[in-house]
């Protein structure tokens, strides 16, 4: 997949961009192993996460449902990868079923994070063999400018880091065989966040003068004119999770760890951009819901009238009448 939107560039574009790297030169100013601009954005719904790399642009949501698990993993919750490409990101894609590229893209995006382990998935099981949490990760690309498999992986990331599942009970008063599974809503019992082990972040490299030189973060000009696509799957602990190498040339030995080597650098930093934004959206969510259980509580004041007080009951209220009578 070295363009996923098929970005057409002339003759003359594409020896002008290559001489270009070669002079360690890029378009949009940037060094051969710079990355472009970073935004993460959690929504307050505990589902959603939008993720901007310079100026493309994905957004991933998180559907969830209690289900029966596969009989070969009936200790295991499941979850699912879905990449959707809409003419709105890019005039190349196609309203419709998904096509090879989406395709494609839900299966990177699944092998970074399903496929090195991130995401507990024995911590979804409420009744093992007969209750788990299956989860379906939409990522909707909004715009494309280059470099797609990076944001796809970073917005699911993101998408798991915000997302809260509800809390559950399990009512056995009926038997062990009748066993009820009871979902609180957020508003009697707070929802839990998943657990991950550990961040697997993608790193794609733009490969010039057959592996002679790299380009990190490649734009869409970049990916149309190169020989071929590298992306590294590593953490911020500089394990790497995995390696997919796109249509063209091949790297050796040392170009390989050339590309560790940069993702190392670049992993930690990411990581804690990823850290910071989730920090700044755990704030917003303890204040979101500060002022709706206050507002809550003022309406409930309210209507029980003048002589009630927020957090007394009929009883307390009238017993805080009787107190100020007292002292009068």
């Amino acid at each position: 997949m070295q363009s996923a939107g098929e970005h057409f560039v002339s003759n003359n574009e594409r020896e002008f961009i290559t001489k270009a790297i070669k002079e360690e030169v890029r378009l949009d100013g940037r060094s051969l192993y710079e990355w472009r601009k970073i935004a993460v954005q959690f929504a307050l719904d505990d589902r959603s996460a939008t993720v901007q790399v310079g100026a493309t642009t994905a957004m991933a949501a998180i559907h969830a449902e209690l289900t029966a698990p596969y009989q070969d993993r009936s200790r295991e919750g499941t979850v699912r990868f879905n990449v959707e490409l809409s003419p709105m990101a890019n005039a190349a894609f196609s309203a419709g079923r998904p096509g090879e590229v989406a395709v494609e893209l839900a299966r990177l995006v699944e092998r970074c994070l399903r496929g090195s382990r991130a995401l507990d998935l024995e911590a979804l099981v409420v009744l093992p063999g007969r209750k788990v949490w299956s989860l379906r990760v939409d990522v909707h690309v909004l715009d494309y400018t280059g470099n797609l498999v990076d944001v796809c992986c970073l917005a699911a990331l993101a998408a798991l880091l915000g997302f809260r599942k509800p809390q559950v009970e399990v009512d056995q008063s009926a038997g062990e065989g009748e066993a009820q599974v009871i979902v609180h809503p957020p508003e009697v019992r707070e929802p839990q966040p998943l657990t991950l082990h550990h961040l697997p972040l993608s790193h794609t490299f733009a490969i010039f003068e057959s592996g002679a030189i790299l380009a990190a973060d490649p734009s869409l000009s970049e990916e149309a004119a190169a020989s071929g696509c590298a992306t590294l799957f590593m953490n911020p602990h500089g394990e790497v999770c995995g390696w997919q190498m796109a249509d063209g040339v091949g790297l050796d030995q040392s170009q390989m760890m050339r590309c560790v080597r940069l993702a190392a650098a670049w992993s930690p930093e990411l990581a804690a951009t990823l850290q910071e934004a989730l920090q700044k959206h755990e704030l917003a969510r303890v204040q979101s819901r500060v002022r709706r259980h206050t507002g809550a509580a003022a309406a409930a004041a309210a209507a029980a009238g003048p002589g009630h007080l927020p957090g007394q009951g009929p009883k307390a209220a009238c017993r805080g009448e009787a107190a100020a009578v007292a002292t009068a």
